[in-house]
């Protein structure tokens, strides 16, 4: 059976960054609550989880890399949403397009017209396959020139389709996440509404809301201020039943790399 497209790359990102360790408690009983702490929804963050700043590591350098390509993909968005007749960049007006029908509606249509135009505009592949190398991240422009990505790559997509269709830089977020069934590492916007976490996520058109998500455990969170890891036990231990613990299996942990999937 494939192995979805980005669970090489992030086995390694996760792993570097000390996050999950195959064989010990990182996936198993993912819905126990320490004795000592209640479960608390007073943060504002997705999942209802509080989160620390993350200053160092493999993820939070990807992330600045990033966001010196989208520096200048702005500048160039900027230019070609002035003037499209002379726009010379086919990938740069075909997100254009997207932001255009974001901004076109209001609320939750706003919200699921860009997570559903992101997902059919991107090919999901493997970065091995496509870069030769794991845990690749694009920005916007490049991943749409090439048209294909894979988990992380939509989600920047749509992190930046979002911003630039008006949704503010506190209602949005990148979320990185374990798949406590399968063992991988997956990443996912998240938007804000009414107060109400929304994750979009290239494996569905549907948008769910933070709380109904099942079998993932969020690990990292990301946004215009940079990394921040969760720090609280997730909301998630609503679920009306116990999620089976993965298969252990002994590994190494590095410090600073990521187990994904598309």
């Amino acid at each position: 059976m494939r192995l979805s497209v980005c669970a090489h790359a992030w086995r390694a990102t996760l792993l570097a960054c000390g996050m999950i360790w195959l064989g010990s408690s990182a996936f198993a009983d993912p819905l126990s609550v320490p004795a000592d702490r209640e479960l608390t929804a007073d943060s504002h963050e997705p999942f209802g989880l509080h989160t620390t700043p993350v200053y160092a590591g493999t993820l939070r350098a990807k992330w600045l890399g990033v966001e010196k390509r989208l520096d200048d993909e702005r500048v160039q968005l900027a230019l070609c949403d002035g003037d499209r007749e002379h726009c010379v960049s086919d990938a740069a007006l075909k997100f254009l397009s997207i932001v255009d029908a974001g901004r076109a509606r209001d609320g939750r249509a706003r919200l699921g017209e860009i997570n559903r135009a992101v997902n059919l505009s991107i090919r999901p592949v493997d970065d091995l396959v496509q870069w030769g190398e794991v845990d690749v991240w694009s920005s916007p422009l490049v991943t749409f020139y090439r048209g294909a990505g894979d988990c992380e790559d939509y989600a920047i997509a749509k992190y930046v389709a979002l911003r630039m269709a008006g949704i503010g830089a506190a209602d949005l977020r990148i979320v990185v996440m374990v798949d406590t069934i399968r063992g991988e590492g997956h990443a996912v916007a998240a938007a804000r509404l009414d107060g109400r976490w929304l994750i979009l996520d290239n494996r569905r058109t549907a948008m769910i809301e933070d709380s109904n998500l099942r079998n993932y455990r969020p690990l990292m969170a990301i946004d215009d201020g940079g990394v921040m890891k969760f720090t609280d036990t997730p909301l998630l231990a609503r679920m009306p039943e116990p999620v089976a613990a993965v298969p252990t299996t002994s590994l190494t942990a590095q410090p600073g790399l990521i187990a994904a999937s598309n």
